[in-house]
């Protein structure tokens, strides 16, 4: 099975189930082709980098599915891409095993979270902290005091 990951930009200015139903069409579409969807990824509005069609921000969704022969139905996706309106940009990457791994990392929450450190933690990391500014501390009075000496 080959992995694909299709992300598109839907416009903002359309109303919540126009958006839904937007990214719902492609989803159908790749079922009814036989695809496997393996995950749907509804980003949210985001910030652009620079206007796209006069439009500051957009709607990011992100599809990735598995499929044998996906050729005839990638061109055929990406013809109705272009086509659709309300659909601002698009990118339809095939995944490697390292893009495929590092999709199940994320979804399994292992990259992009920042995990707080629990509280005992902190307390040794403070402690650690704490010693070695005091060797510092002590290794700059015993410097300080060998120059005095001489």
């Amino acid at each position: 099975m080959r992995n694909y990951e299709v992300t598109f930009i839907v416009d903002p200015v359309l109303s919540d189930g126009e958006i839904k139903s937007t990214a719902h069409t492609y989803v159908d579409m790749l079922k009814s082709e036989g695809a496997e969807i393996v995950h749907i990824d509804e980003m949210g509005l985001r910030q652009l980098a620079y206007p796209i069609k006069k439009r500051h921000s957009g709607v990011y969704f992100c599809i990735e599915f598995s499929m044998e022969e996906a050729g005839d139905l990638l061109d055929r996706m990406q013809l109705a891409l272009r086509r659709d309106e309300r659909i601002m940009r698009f990118l339809t990457v095939k995944l490697d095993k390292y893009g495929v791994k590092y999709n199940a990392d994320k979804r399994a929450g292992l990259i992009g979270k920042v995990s707080k450190k629990s509280k005992s933690t902190d307390a040794k990391s403070d402690a650690k902290t704490a010693q070695s500014k005091d060797k510092k501390a002590a290794a700059a009075a015993a410097a300080v005091a060998s120059n005095e000496e001489e």
